[in-house]
């Protein structure tokens, strides 16, 4: 387990302001990430849905066809803006996420896609598990009413610095899919994701921090920025929580840019102390990591 992180790295995560105009989002968020890259960070996070507004009516109206790869700028103008601005900020980009079209299935997804400082695709994640929920008097979403989930555990190898696992905001609520990133090495779990001002209030810290917990890696979660104007209020507070769970970089509601240097000795450090990985019973219980692991 040692080592996961080779060398020290700053990460930054951008909490954009996102509207319904897609062109002035691109823009907007290329402003930010190349702000980013001249405040020294290597790797950069964007929120999910960031080129489009969130909700369920606007995924069919903003989806962009990604396959077959690579895709045309005419299908897909997001990849292309992020591509070009990887090379041009000379970062690794998680572009949080947008609403894809797959014309081979008819589906839609919500679908992040990370890119190399040479403006190379490394992975594409489609969430997962699909935010459907019923809280009586506070909100009632259903992504599943238009999206398609995603089959797979998404890792991405960042050859100067280590294994990267990317999910997508309800993702998070799933400690599985962070367990097995943490047991294949992953120094860092980012999770673009869009909370509400409910499930927000209530849980948006307490899943980065457990998650870091359970695991002892670095956790980043990337929100839009809070706009009550907007269909669906986004809860904001982008953080990134050390491997001992302690909240390192928090934003608050409204746009800004969140920065968090990641040492390469606190995860050693952190599973020294609290030796979890060698205290395992995997006589008690099952070994998650060595169970069928869709990740291809």
């Amino acid at each position: 387990m040692a080592g996961l992180l080779k060398k020290p790295v700053k990460v930054a995560l951008v909490q954009l302001a996102t509207g319904p105009d897609k062109s002035q989002n691109l823009a907007r968020a290329r402003q930010k990430v190349l702000e980013a890259s001249g405040a020294g960070a290597s790797i950069v996070v964007l929120p999910e849905c960031f080129n489009s507004p969130y909700g369920t009516k606007y995924f069919p109206q903003y989806a962009e066809t990604l396959l077959p790869s690579p895709p045309t700028a005419t299908q897909s103008p997001s990849f292309h803006a992020l591509s070009a601005l990887a090379r041009e900020s000379q970062t690794y980009l998680i572009g949080g996420s947008i609403p894809e079209y797959d014309p081979a299935t008819k589906k839609l997804h919500n679908t992040s896609l990370t890119f190399s400082s040479a403006g190379e695709l490394l992975a594409t994640h489609r969430k997962v598990h699909l935010f459907d929920i019923d809280i009586p008097g506070k909100i009632s979403f259903h992504e599943s009413e238009v999206l398609s989930p995603g089959n797979k555990v998404t890792i991405v190898d960042l050859p100067p610095y280590g294994r990267v696992a990317i999910a997508i905001c309800y993702d998070v609520r799933f400690p599985e899919l962070a367990t097995i990133a943490a047991r294949r090495g992953c120094f860092l779990l980012v999770y673009p994701g869009a909370f509400n001002l409910t499930t927000g209030a209530l849980h948006w810290s307490l899943q980065a921090r457990a998650r870091a917990m359970d695991n002892q890696v670095y956790v980043a979660l990337c929100s839009p920025a809070r706009s009550l104007e907007a269909d669906y209020h986004a809860w904001g507070h982008s953080m990134v929580v050390d491997p001992n769970a302690q909240i390192v970089a928090e934003a608050a509601e409204e746009e800004s840019i969140v920065y968090a240097d990641l040492s390469e000795t606190a995860i050693e450090e952190t599973r020294k102390g609290i030796p979890l990985y060698s205290q395992r019973r995997f006589d008690v219980y099952p070994d998650l990591n060595d169970g069928q692991i869709r990740d291809q």
